[in-house]
């Protein structure tokens, strides 16, 4: 039955839709994971500061974790302890110093700057009170900004209840000194280069977000579906046809039945 050249070019017609439509859903795939595909921003080119950022407002999506470079100046005095801080899968601490830099107006602006990361507590302080005895000099920065963290309630608030986890700007606004009426940005830099006495901050790029198209996922699927219909309809059409004889054949063989009965006993008759 399916070897009639009738059924065969059907056949043949068949997988040519499927074809088709498989094509197209592959498209439809590659147009999903296309445009899914996340644009990755330049964080490791180094740009100036006042090109990435503004003082006073939060720090747009597209420049978290953006190498930047500025001139700044250290308070000294102005260093404070962040704790648990992970490092490389090691607990320690963070120094973070006040830094004043020159803004777009001219006018100095407040900047935290994560200067480096130590195992323990007196090691950290240790380093902040180096950089407390050092002369307030303007010095070339390099690092990565990071948007402002949630304050956090410090976790023995009797015993240290200025403690701070976190990099909460306002936090440390509050604790500067000579900042009164100054800007500040909403945002802290993660210092490249560690003073003596402390560990580079490991701060990596940050990982570039992938989202994929459903909906042309959603049509890549239908034109699958599609690709076995064609398919399908083929093989029921065959079977239909096939039932459609094999119904005939059974019917003309009663009738020939029946007729040879009706001979029999027409014969029997005569006799």
């Amino acid at each position: 039955m399916m070897l009639r050249p009738r059924w065969i070019g059907a056949l043949v017609l068949a997988l040519a839709l499927a074809a088709g439509f498989a094509a197209l859903g592959q498209w439809q795939l590659e147009r999903a994971v296309e445009s899914g595909k996340a644009v990755e921003a330049p964080t490791e080119t180094v740009l100036p500061l006042a090109d990435v950022a503004k003082p006073g407002g939060p720090l747009r999506d597209e420049a978290v974790g953006q190498l930047v470079e500025f001139d700044a100046t250290f308070v000294p005095g102005d260093e404070h302890l962040l704790y648990d801080r992970i490092n490389d899968g090691r607990t320690g601490w963070w120094v973070v110093s006040h830094a004043t830099v020159t803004g777009a107006d001219g006018k100095p602006v407040a900047l935290a700057v994560a200067r480096g990361w130590a195992p323990t507590e007196q090691a950290a302080k240790a380093a902040a009170a180096r950089l407390a005895d050092q002369p307030a000099t303007k010095e070339r920065v390099t690092g990565r900004i990071l948007p402002d963290e949630q304050p956090e309630l410090p976790k023995d608030r009797e015993n240290a209840p200025f403690a701070m986890r976190t990099v909460g700007v306002g936090a440390l606004y509050n604790l500067w000194t000579g900042v009164d009426g100054m800007d500040v940005y909403a945002a802290y830099v993660v210092d490249r280069s560690a003073p003596t006495g402390l560990t580079d901050i490991d701060s990596p790029p940050p990982i570039a977000q992938q989202e994929l198209n459903w909906l042309n996922i959603f049509y890549a699927a239908e034109w699958i579906i599609f690709a076995g219909f064609a398919v399908f309809m083929w093989y029921r059409l065959v079977k239909d046809a096939k039932q459609k004889e094999d119904e005939l054949r059974e019917l003309e063989a009663q009738e020939a039945a029946a007729d040879q009965a009706a001979e029999q006993a027409a014969a029997g008759k005569v006799e």
